[in-house]
């Protein structure tokens, strides 16, 4: 009897805490650990674009890059279940994209830190990420180390 009746205390005492939301708390959801990369992405390209029209003789050379940076934030949205931003928003995470300088070897040194700080902030993301995202986080750590060599 004193069993059924402590039983019947602690179920009563629950009830009403789980339901005031003392147990049950709604915490806002966090940020996908990759939506950074995916802004960084965006500002990249976003540079690269800029510099190929500031100088129209590199644009050969330097839209095949952006167009991978943004297959990369392409990627990046919908592995992490997000919408691309229209446009990469102004002070968030990594590297600003460089303002083309008039001088073509500025340009390109500018292009390159960008890339080395991007590649670098890709190669940490894939270190910590999980299994099933180590993969394509690898990848774009590979393609960012490739850019480098094409921006000399």
């Amino acid at each position: 009897m004193l069993r059924v009746g402590a039983l019947l205390a602690l179920g009563g005492a629950a009830a009403p805490l789980s339901g005031c939301g003392f147990l049950d708390r709604d915490e806002p959801p966090r940020p996908d650990p990759l939506a950074p990369l995916i802004d960084e992405s965006l500002r990249l390209a976003a540079g690269l674009r800029a510099a190929g029209d500031a100088h129209p003789d590199l644009a050969a050379r330097l839209v095949p890059l952006a167009e991978t940076h943004e297959a990369h934030a392409t990627e990046l949205a919908r592995v992490t279940g997000t919408t691309l931003p229209s446009a990469p928003p102004p002070g968030s995470a990594g590297p600003p994209s460089p303002e083309p300088p008039t001088d073509r070897t500025a340009t390109l040194a500018a292009l390159r830190k960008a890339e080395r700080a991007g590649r670098d902030s890709a190669t940490a993301a894939c270190a910590a990420a999980p299994g099933e995202r180590a993969a394509l986080l690898g990848s774009i750590a590979a393609a960012r180390a490739t850019h480098l060599e094409a921006l000399k």
